[in-house]
């Protein structure tokens, strides 16, 4: 294991403070980074999916929205 120095520990420590800090106080901004991210990841692994499945008719997809399947 690596050994810290003094400076390089009162760095670390002042980091989680501030980044804890941060989070406490902007929480909204913070929940809707991750949000956006957790969507980002949901819709690059639906793009992936679509790739690998067989094409659909445009009249099928507003069938199925409007409960006409």
């Amino acid at each position: 294991m690596v050994q810290l120095s003094v400076e390089e520990k009162k760095f670390k420590d002042l980091l989680k403070e501030t980044l804890i800090e941060v989070i406490e106080q902007k929480r909204d901004l913070f929940h809707d980074i991750v949000a956006e991210a957790i969507e980002d990841i949901a819709l690059t692994n639906a793009i992936k999916e679509g790739e690998s499945t067989e094409s659909t008719s445009r009249e099928e997809v507003f069938n199925i929205i409007e409960g006409k399947s």
